[in-house]
């Protein structure tokens, strides 16, 4: 078999890229290590930056975005039981979009099904050879048989956890890591969201966040020790700890029920310099990582699907590689902005274990300041709606 493109990963980065490709006629196929289900039914969570939401359209997936999705003008903040709300649309004039990562999974696979991509689930043992050189090929096992696509490129859009940055020379790459002391206890349940929009909580026991996924799936989560087990947190304790964090307005009106889903999740920064070796390209969490404080994982992976596809275009289109060369600078740029907001937005929101009285003074001051400064705001909600892709 030979294609121009093999994308290593079927979640929504991946996806979004063989479907932009198609669209240009560029031949690819996507290799997904698990089955189409297992993929679909991974709950993440779902804010979409404007960019984001570009991106799907021009991919031609936005339609039951645009009917379904929670379209949110602005985030309320709280610190000391007291809320405000910063207004994005008035500060950027842009909105961000609740729409949850598998529903954007869900609609890509069902377009490139329908378009007569090529998507190849339970696919094993897959391993890019010969990277760089003009005979490159990725193998991989499919029912026990042993197969080889050749290619012109490789994207590695596996995760953290997946083979194509294993491939890179270690001499080759410099990883940056921060490792936070705690982790996100959260949980599902089938009650109505207690506001229209997202709080995140400064408090003295620990971090706290309410969001959702429609209106009747509410989505909350508590900061935790990372010694802490799932076992220990009944539903009864959870609500209550959740309800002693949260703004009073919330805290009493807030609806609670039985969780559908429990998790303790933790919190990490991660990037990988260059995104790119040779003929592959890393995208998403295969070269970076950032807290879920600030919704920016899934759209830092979309911007890098942005770059590389402008790259790959150009390429086969007009035959430049000059985006191409500069695919790492031109994604590692937004990155590290991305990494520089969710890091403020941790450490802002969150309690260390060797806090002091003196470190919480300092958050509760950073954020009454926040609440009274509009040019702080415009700061903040200009990173939120997210920042616009550099031009190549």
């Amino acid at each position: 078999m030979r294609t121009k493109v093999v994308i290593i990963g079927g979640g929504p980065s991946g996806l979004l890229l063989s479907r932009l490709l198609s669209l240009e006629n560029i031949d690819n196929v996507v290799l997904e290590k698990q089955s189409r289900e297992h993929v679909q039914g991974r709950i993440r969570a779902g804010v979409l930056e404007n960019g984001t939401i570009e991106m799907l359209r021009l991919a031609g997936v936005s339609k039951r975005l645009d009917n379904e999705g929670f379209k949110h003008n602005g985030i309320e903040l709280s610190f000391k039981n007291h809320g405000f709300r910063i207004d994005l649309k008035k500060l950027t004039d842009k909105h961000v979009t609740v729409y949850g990562q598998t529903e954007v999974t869900k609609d890509l696979y069902e377009i490139i099904e329908k378009e007569n991509g090529n998507i190849i689930n339970c696919a094993e043992d897959v391993l890019p050879q010969k990277v760089g050189e003009i005979n490159s090929f990725v193998t991989f096992k499919k029912n026990g048989i042993e197969n080889k696509i050749m290619c012109d490129f490789v994207a590695g859009c596996d995760g953290y956890h997946g083979i194509s940055r294993k491939v890179i020379p270690e001499n080759l790459i410099n990883v940056f890591e921060r490792i936070y002391p705690f982790g996100w206890l959260g949980i599902l349940s089938e009650t109505p969201p207690v506001k229209e929009e997202l709080i995140y909580a400064n408090h003295g026991n620990g971090f706290a966040l309410a969001s959702m996924r429609n209106n009747n799936l509410s989505r909350y989560y508590i900061q935790t020790s990372l010694d802490d087990r799932v076992e220990a947190w009944d539903d009864k304790r959870f609500w209550e700890e959740l309800k002693r964090r949260l703004p009073i307005e919330a805290s009493e009106s807030i609806i609670t029920g039985p969780s559908i889903e429990k998790s303790i999740a933790p919190l990490r920064s991660f990037v990988c310099e260059p995104m790119n070796w040779n003929n592959l390209f890393l995208v998403g969490d295969a070269a970076h990582i950032v807290p879920p404080t600030g919704a920016k994982g899934l759209n830092l992976a979309v911007s890098d699907v942005y770059y590389l596809f402008k790259g790959l275009k150009k390429h086969y289109l007009f035959n430049d590689d000059k985006d191409l060369k500069n695919y790492s600078t031109k994604a590692l740029s937004r990155v590290w902005k991305a990494i520089r907001f969710s890091w403020w937005m941790t450490t802002t929101f969150h309690k260390f274990p060797e806090q002091t009285s003196f470190d919480q003074r300092i958050q509760d001051s950073e954020l009454e300041y926040l609440e009274n400064s509009i040019a702080s705001q415009t700061v903040l909600a200009e990173n939120y709606v997210g920042l616009p892709y550099e031009e190549l």
